[in-house]
């Protein structure tokens, strides 16, 4: 999922257990219909720099699709920090669109809700079959043993950016392939004058992205083998505390970081203020904010010791764009040749160059264009070292109360207020407590 977003508070308050049976305005036993077969509604996430960009991308390849179909596509493009809870709204309201985008992290979540078509296997054929599409980008589609509540759209990883200037500058003759080595380079080029790392701080979304690598390289999960939440596990809190320390104890994060919250560290790289940077799919934005590809390396994100891979080497999350049409929409049929094109091999190729990501569907990705060796790292970190957040009903709470929690750690840090053991047990205990009953 994009880290410009961060899930928005409320989406604690409002019931994700219901099945909503009033959405994008179609029948309300939500079968869907076929009542208004020439126009269809899109939300589009906003994936670029702007949502300007995002309809520049966009409107061409929905124009095309009028142009083949007859189907005019209303698009409307969603901020992150607006999204989910405009989801969680039309799955209860019946407002809403008839095929939208979702972070894969939320299919599990969604899913719960009963708002979304369920792609059986009947309905995967009509798009080509669910084997067209990598099995990592299929793990985060909805819960296990169910049919997925979305589609596969875009693949992202995260990776390590690095600026060459800075790195020369500084001594530093390679990227860090460990955390410690990043503190130690970081070190180096504070020495001279620059920012080592970029983060975040104020995005629960792009906190939980990170603390949930950091606890599968100690060994721990944030959610028991049967679903229930886990977030005091002694080893969850040393990982969210190694997290927390690259600011608070390690000082390689600068302490206005714990503010940012939209894309403001993907900019301070781009200008070249700071070093690194931990991105999902960043070449398109710093292209887009004038940074030239010669100006940066980019590498696997660090592990503790050794090399990225599974278990305790895991270096990203499996991130990542589905596409889910309500429903009881009003136009079905249209939705799914709409899914059918967006994830055809060509629009495939289209839209992931432009937002730098990865196609989820085999072939597309094969292609000769995805084959660039920046590309190759992202690629690799998908098919060898990332891991599917939590499947689970309660996800997008999880998002929120602990991606929250981290937030206010770091607020603590750059506030000079020591950040122990037990504050950081403390401040999981308490999200703890935010989620909903099993």
């Amino acid at each position: 999922m994009r880290s410009i977003r961060a899930a928005a508070t409320g989406a604690v308050t409002l019931s994700l257990v219901l099945a909503a049976t009033a959405c994008g305005g179609g029948s309300s036993s939500g079968g869907g219909s076929n009542d208004s077969p020439k126009t269809l509604t899109y939300w589009a996430s906003n994936q670029g720099a702007s949502i300007a960009v995002d309809k520049q991308v966009l409107q061409p390849e929905l124009d095309k699709f009028q142009k083949q179909t007859g189907i005019k596509v209303k698009l409307e493009v969603v901020p992150w920090s607006d999204l989910l809870n405009r989801i969680l709204t039309a799955t209860t309201s019946g407002q809403g669109p008839d095929v939208l985008n979702i972070g894969n992290t939320w299919s599990a979540s969604l899913q719960s809700t009963g708002a979304l078509l369920p792609w059986d296997a009947k309905s995967f054929a009509k798009i080509g079959g669910k084997d067209r599409f990598v099995d990592s980008a299929l793990g985060s589609t909805g819960a296990a043993g169910k049919d997925p509540a979305a589609v596969p759209l875009y693949s992202m990883a995260y990776a390590l950016y690095y600026n060459k200037r800075i790195f020369a500058d500084a001594g530093v003759g390679q990227p860090p392939a460990t955390w410690a080595e990043l503190v130690a380079d970081g070190k180096k080029i504070q020495a001279k004058g620059k920012s080592a790392l970029g983060a975040e701080g104020a995005n629960p979304s792009e906190n939980i992205h990170h603390v949930f690598v950091f606890a599968k390289q100690h060994g721990a999960d944030f959610f028991t083998a049967d679903g229930k939440p886990d977030f005091t596990n002694p080893k969850v809190v040393e990982a969210v505390k190694s997290y927390v320390d690259l600011m608070a104890k390690d000082k390689v994060i600068p302490t206005g970081d714990a503010e940012y919250a939209q894309n403001q560290s993907v900019s301070d790289f781009a200008k070249g203020k700071q070093a690194m940077l931990l991105w999902q799919s960043a070449s398109a934005n710093l292209k887009s904010q004038g940074m030239s590809e010669d100006a940066y390396g980019i590498a696997p994100v660090p592990v503790i010791s050794g090399t990225p891979g599974t278990g305790p080497q895991v270096n990203s999350m499996v991130a990542g764009i589905n596409l889910a049409v309500f429903k009881n929409t009003h136009n079905l049929d249209g939705a799914t040749k709409f899914v059918k094109f967006m994830t055809s091999d060509d629009e495939q190729k289209i839209l992931n160059t432009a937002y730098s990501s990865i196609p989820p569907v085999k072939s597309a990705q094969a292609d000769a264009a995805f084959g660039a060796p920046a590309t190759a790292v992202l690629k690799n970190t998908l098919a060898t070292s990332a891991a599917a957040l939590p499947q689970v009903a309660s996800e997008s709470q999880f998002e929120t109360a602990v991606g929250t929690a981290v937030k206010d750690l770091f607020a603590d840090a750059a506030a000079g207020r020591a950040v122990t053991t037990d504050s950081v047990k403390a401040a999981l205990q308490k999200a703890q407590q935010q989620m909903p009953a099993a």
